[in-house]
């Protein structure tokens, strides 16, 4: 993947990428809805590696202006050809600068900010699976959103 918007680049993965990344999944606060927590170094190295290929799911985000890498997208198949998954997980020091949105609406299809970034991009919630990701001693909601193409296509056109 590599796709620019007007302020980031979406790009692959290299190696050198890992401390940016381990700046930001150290982080409680960021990692607190990500079923993997917080990582360390062995960690985000293992996934800066497996996220460098061609089966790559993660992609950084960086500024356009300066190459600061300052998140990245997950965006892969899900189910079947036709279905992917989408998330984000971003450094702190680059949240409410509308990045993230920038960045899923770029690559084209009980954390309330991302259930309101995909209900901002055109997205709905299609399903709620109650307790269904467990998380230490306790258990996670997990909730599905979705766009049709055509209507994905449509909310283009109006822009």
């Amino acid at each position: 993947m590599n796709v620019t918007t007007e302020r980031l680049i979406i790009r692959r993965f290299n190696y050198e990428d890992w401390p940016a990344v381990l700046e930001y999944t150290s982080n409680q606060t960021v990692m607190n809805y990500i079923p993997e927590g917080i990582q360390d170094e062995a960690a985000v190295k293992r996934f800066v590696e497996k996220n460098i290929g061609d089966e790559a799911g993660n992609f950084p985000v960086v500024l356009k202006d300066d190459g600061t890498l300052i998140g990245h997208i997950v965006f892969h198949r899900y189910f079947g050809e036709h279905t992917f998954e989408i998330g984000w997980v971003f450094n702190p020091r680059f949240y409410h600068r509308g990045y993230a949105s920038e960045a899923a609406l770029a690559i084209q299809p009980e954390n309330v900010p991302s259930h309101r970034l995909m209900e901002k991009i055109g997205m709905r919630r299609e399903g709620h699976f109650q307790k269904c990701i467990p998380h230490g001693d306790e258990w996670w909601d997990e909730y599905y959103y979705a766009i049709l193409r055509e209507e994905w296509n449509s909310r283009e056109a109006k822009e």
